[in-house]
């Protein structure tokens, strides 16, 4: 008797910075999420698609959990929590590296209460950066997870090196029902190219700049269009303008992006053309601008505006 194809969405939460967006790189086996040491990387709710002969994963990577500060902060908590409700199953990030700590109790509660449910979904609890730790450590951390709540199962992984990713991907195929594949074999993930690309400067941007950064950086890409005169043999552009807009909230954020002589600007160009050449196969030329939005985070205007 052959076994059944399994397919379903997967949602990854934790609190920020916890390694979602490396988890869902490592599962599908290719850069869809943006990563970067900094808490908020992710904005937007990126899928990652992980194809399998006899199942197919659809990772929903969503911004971390938290106690939200500022309007953003509560439309990112809104996005999550709308997401939980539409998932076959959840994965709980809880980096080894790092004691388990209020953040993630906050998330656990979270999830105790939607777990309540009759059609929740099964909760996967992932010790993630095994890597980070030794042994005796891990095993502590494995203990403390398990006294935080009712987990469907507990799997240490390290997406760096590779450590049970494909143990945790035999876990979530377990917990999916049986249906057909939901996207085309080879597709990646569902994302419209322009927010990939957005993403992919919002990452080089991040890079090694101070820690009020991040939460202050919007991207919006303004059009991507293929240069005229510049077409290959088979009809495809050889050459695409691709114009990015940097928001940030104080003229000192803008002086940080730029960094002395526009040096810094050229480095974020330079990173993030690279990978926005990956992307879109073929090559790019990268208009960056920074621009002030005064207190973007708590004007609803200007969130909208910036796509959140």
């Amino acid at each position: 008797m052959t076994t059944p194809f399994r397919s379903g969405f997967v949602c990854i939460v934790g609190r920020p910075n916890a390694g979602k967006s490396t988890l869902t790189n490592a599962l599908v086996g290719q850069k869809v999420a943006i990563t970067s040491g900094r808490p908020q990387t992710t904005r937007h709710v990126i899928r990652g698609i992980l194809h399998r002969e006899d199942a197919q994963v659809v990772l929903v990577d969503t911004p971390g959990l938290h106690r939200p500060r500022t309007l953003l902060g509560e439309r990112l908590n809104m996005l999550v929590k709308q997401t939980l409700g539409e998932v076959d199953a959840v994965v709980f990030c809880l980096p080894a590296d790092q004691r388990v700590g209020p953040g993630d109790r906050f998330i656990a509660q979270q999830l105790t209460d939607l777990a309540h449910g009759s059609t929740a979904p099964p909760i996967i609890a992932v010790a993630t950066k095994a890597d980070l730790v030794p042994k005796g450590r891990l095993a502590e951390h494995l203990m403390a997870i398990a006294e935080l709540g009712e987990w469907a199962d507990i799997v240490p992984v390290s997406a760096v090196d590779g450590y049970q990713v494909d143990t945790l991907i035999d876990v979530l195929v377990s917990h999916l029902e049986p249906g057909p594949a939901l996207y085309p074999e080879g597709e990646l993930t569902d994302e419209p190219e322009a927010v990939m690309v957005a993403e992919l400067v919002r990452e080089a941007a991040l890079e090694g700049v101070r820690d009020e950064l991040p939460h202050s950086l919007a991207v919006v890409v303004d059009e991507i269009l293929p240069r005229e005169g510049h077409v290959g043999p088979d009809g495809a552009p050889t050459l695409l303008d691709v114009r990015v807009n940097l928001f940030v909230e104080r003229d000192s954020q803008k002086a940080i992006i730029i960094g002395k002589g526009g040096s810094r600007l050229r480095d974020v160009g330079a990173t993030a053309r690279r990978g926005i050449e990956a992307l879109l196969g073929t090559r790019v030329y990268l208009d960056l601008h920074v621009k002030v939005a005064k207190d973007w985070q708590r004007d609803p205007k200007q969130l909208s505006k910036l796509g959140f």
